[in-house]
């Protein structure tokens, strides 16, 4: 059973990637272990992967109102809802609704491919983001991320419903 990061058991914010000013480091590197934790693509992720990912990504703020990632552009990192709320929007249409916990971008994380929909908080809101980049290099380095990649990536794809978008 996977255990999905929520209001109750998402480590307090932080400022910036560096963990802010007072934020103790390994509190901010377990905040980010959990956060990446609950994503499906990191399912077969081993904790040591984990916790070299949670140190190359980078805590970023936005504010209400302004797009995170915007559909039908290019996408180069997946992200991690770490406080706020945010809408999912295709078509100009709000599709669903993200809290802390939820995920988006993780297959244009992989691809580059451009992005299904828009994302754009309703609060201020703190993702934990991990760039495609980051990902290549580190599958460059060290293979065995590759096939828990791999894996991470199965669990999902067995999940989504025919039809249904998984980008």
């Amino acid at each position: 059973m996977r255990v999905v990061p929520t209001r109750d058991t998402v480590l307090p914010s932080s400022q910036g990637a560096s963990g802010g000013s007072g934020a103790h480091p390994h509190a901010t590197l377990r905040r980010s272990v959990a956060a990446l934790r609950a994503v499906p693509l990191f399912d077969g992720v081993s904790k040591r992967h984990l916790r070299r990912l949670a140190r190359e990504a980078d805590v970023v703020g936005f504010a209400p109102g302004r797009a995170i990632v915007e559909e039908g552009q290019a996408g180069e990192a997946l992200f991690v809802v770490l406080t706020g709320t945010a809408r999912v929007v295709r078509a100009g249409r709000k599709v669903g609704a993200l809290i802390p916990g939820d995920f988006f971008g993780e297959l244009s994380a992989l691809d580059g491919g451009p992005r299904t929909a828009s994302v754009v908080p309703e609060t201020p809101v703190e993702v934990l983001r991990v760039f495609r980049h980051t990902l290549q290099r580190m599958v460059e380095q060290d293979p065995a991320l590759a096939m828990g990649l791999l894996e991470g990536l199965a669990r999902r794809l067995r999940q989504v419903q025919p039809g249904t978008p998984v980008g």
